[in-house]
């Protein structure tokens, strides 16, 4: 059995309301890459990467990759390393890609979950089959406020825990006084019961600024602050100096990025994302790393349309470390809507029927690979080249 073709494209779906957060300058869901990859027996395997120019490592250790770039890569330096070759050697295929091939993980976590459906139609297995079996039927959500006004937060923020959903990641970062009062009011509005969990994205100019911040909103009593300044040293010393567990996300990229995290004490928790690391493969590797040093970790993302939602749900379902609420969203399409506000980025989207939701989770489909369907006619649709 034979890879015999792989061709990407760039998608644009619409969008509920744009989202952001510090240090966001690319628009969230534009152009994001599609992946199909076609066997000689003509069984499709579909991947997906959301590529974002400015979204990297801490100090530049990891470069944003633009779409153009990502399809480029795929199409003209990826591909002839893969036709011919053997789908069911994702190992095998890894170590050449790494090989010819520095960096650009986005483009190879798209190669690589493409590879995993493929295979798991050629077996007639679901995906979550592939990553070592289905752990949890359920996977539990957190829904992202993104910055925004504050009374338009608040008024999001209770509509989402009306549908179900108990934990709210809350975008911060870009000015102190303002993030306080957001939580402050979020915290009177929404009562004690409701999980909130602050992500600055490394916005804080300083380790101090950081810490400061995390002291006053412990009294809000949130969950745990997720990179709160740049650096892995920086966010070290956040942690030693607070009570508030501190996540760790644009620091954490590999396996090898986890074992920093765990020598400098500077995270009790992991953001993970099928795509930093390069694909499903190495996202085990990661979980591994960090299930043996007692990390609690979420499924994580930036905005997935339904192929790479298909993906989080087999790398949750299959991993029992994740064990926080991920902040992925909750697919529909438009003739398909799962919530209204809860988790809803994308007011359509290229897969055929939507996961279903409930009570603020989201099941992992049951069918061979993802366990999806794409419509074709909506792939060319929503294509922007």
């Amino acid at each position: 059995m034979k890879i015999a073709s792989l061709r990407s494209w760039r998608i644009a779906l619409p969008m509920r309301r744009p989202h952001t957060w510090a240090g966001n300058y690319a628009p969230v869901g534009y152009g994001y890459t599609v992946l199909k990859l076609v066997l000689e027996d003509g069984t499709v395997g579909w991947g997906e990467a959301q590529v974002l120019k400015d979204w990297g490592g801490e100090f530049g250790s990891r470069y944003g990759e633009a779409p153009q770039t990502t399809k480029l890569v795929i199409e003209e330096l990826l591909a002839p390393l893969l036709i011919g070759e053997d789908p069911r050697q994702i190992e095998v295929l890894h170590a050449k890609m790494d090989r010819f091939v520095r960096g650009y993980p986005y483009a190879k976590a798209a190669v690589d979950v493409a590879l995993h459906d493929a295979v798991g139609k050629l077996y007639g297995i679901p995906v979550y089959q592939l990553l070592g079996g289905l752990y949890r039927r359920e996977v539990a959500l957190a829904h992202s406020l993104g910055l925004m006004e504050i009374d338009t937060a608040i008024a999001e923020a209770k509509q989402v825990v009306d549908e179900g959903i108990t934990t709210l990641k809350v975008k911060v970062g870009i000015d102190a006084a303002r993030d306080i009062e957001l939580v402050r009011r979020l915290r009177a509005e929404l009562g004690p019961t409701v999980k909130l969990r602050v992500d600055a994205n490394q916005g804080y100019r300083s380790w101090k600024e950081a810490l400061q911040v995390t002291r006053v909103m412990q009294g809000e009593n949130i969950w745990y602050m997720e990179q709160p300044c740049e650096g892995l040293e920086n966010m070290a010393r956040v942690a030693q100096n607070t009570e508030v567990p501190i996540m760790a996300d644009e620091s954490a990229w590999t396996a090898h990025d986890v074992l920093r995290i765990v020598q400098h004490q500077a995270a009790e928790m992991l953001s993970v994302y099928y795509t930093k690391p390069g694909g499903l493969l190495k996202s085990k590797k990661l979980l591994a790393v960090a299930e043996a040093a007692g990390l609690a970790c979420d499924i994580n993302g930036s905005g997935e349309m339904g192929i790479g939602n298909a993906a989080n749900l087999h790398l949750a379902a299959s991993s029992a470390i994740i064990t926080l609420p991920g902040t992925i969203p909750v697919t529909s399409t438009a003739e398909v809507v799962r919530t209204r506000i809860a988790g809803h980025k994308y007011l359509d989207d290229i897969i055929e029927e939507p996961f279903v939701y409930r009570d603020g989770h989201m099941l992992v489909p049951d069918g061979p690979g993802l366990g999806i369907e794409v419509n074709e006619a909506k792939l060319e649709r929503y294509s922007v080249a």
